[in-house]
């Protein structure tokens, strides 16, 4: 039996991966499985660029997705779930004879199915949590200096309680049991081709400001105020990060519309940037990603039609690890 073929698409925010994901998926006969870590939560749609919309082709047709919807706000979901619930919906899928195509710009999730981590520790301690939540900022920054006196948290972000509780559950971990343990062993049945959406830095820039000001407009407030409304509190939607953690800043009075806007510009651009390193490291850790500029998938069509009949594949030509961009101020 030959090995189980899967597609995965994966590109920095608001590159335009999720409809270039659906229409490969659409001339694959495939099934899209989402690695967004904040997309799987019911209700926060807009604010985490969760467009259901963009699974349906202009004929009509609507491709399956999995992992859109699978957890309430107020869950802990976590990596293990993650990569259990993925592997899952592999498995469904392929016993369907339909591709699995794998889509997201969660770095991590990505690396984790590609490169087959093994995860220890399981999900965090929900009644120590709430005690720690329950501390003073300045309690729990007396606990972290304690534990790890040069973190960089108290350096840069004293502030942040949700990174705090965060740190010290990690350090709190029985030793030699890690929460996560990369051990390079992938499904031994699996083989990827990982293709992502390339666009410049400039480009992305112009359009992550557009997108977030057109979901300011589209009422990405007014979904932060019902999620709270429904019992999410301001501390768990912090945790969120990005749009939710400078919404619920705002809603709270600590930064106006525009303070929370401008922030929050600065900071997906930064997130960009993680993302950018995280693909670098990927390919220098040995995956091949394949990169194409996302209006015309025919090019990557073709590429995962001959991955899919077993063809040998050229080797990529654009390297993202080889490319630097010099200096660029946001």
């Amino acid at each position: 039996m030959g090995s189980k073929k899967i597609v995965v698409v994966t590109g920095p925010t608001a590159s335009g991966k999720t409809s270039f994901a659906v229409k490969l998926a659409g001339h694959l006969n495939g099934e899209i499985i989402s690695a967004d870590s904040r997309q799987v939560y019911r209700g926060m749609d807009i604010g985490s660029g969760k467009d259901l919309s963009e699974y349906t082709l202009p004929d009509g047709t609507v491709i399956p997705t999995h992992l859109l919807d699978i957890a309430d706000p107020d869950y802990p979901y976590n990596l293990a779930e993650f990569m259990r619930d993925c592997h899952r919906a592999i498995a469904e899928i392929l016993e369907r004879k339909k591709v699995p195509v794998i889509s997201g710009g969660s770095a991590l999730y990505i690396d984790a199915i590609l490169r087959g981590y093994a995860l220890q520790g399981g999900a965090p301690d929900s009644i120590d949590r709430k005690k720690k939540q329950a501390l003073s900022t300045e309690e729990l920054l007396a606990m972290l200096k304690e534990q790890e006196p040069d973190s960089e948290i108290i350096r840069k972000e004293p502030t942040n309680r949700t990174r705090i509780i965060r740190r010290l559950e990690m350090l709190e971990k029985i030793p030699d049991t890690p929460l996560l343990q990369e051990v390079n062993t992938p499904h031994p049945d699996y083989e990827f081709l990982v293709i992502g959406t390339l666009r410049s830095r400039t480009e992305l820039h112009a359009r992550i400001e557009k997108r977030l000001d057109e979901r300011i407009q589209q009422g990405m407030l007014e979904e932060a105020i019902r999620l709270h409304e429904q019992g999410v509190s301001w501390e768990r939607l912090e945790f969120f990060g990005l749009e939710y953690r400078y919404m619920a800043l705002h809603l709270q009075g600590k930064l106006s519309l525009q303070e929370m806007r401008d922030s929050l510009l600065i900071k997906i651009r930064q997130f960009a940037k993680r993302q950018d390193s995280w693909f670098r490291n990927m390919e220098r850790n040995g995956i091949k990603i394949y990169w194409f500029p996302p209006e015309d998938p025919a090019p990557a069509i073709r590429l995962t039609q001959k991955f899919l009949a077993g063809d040998p594949l050229p080797e990529p030509e654009f390297k993202l690890s080889k490319t630097f961009y010099g200096k660029k101020t946001d």
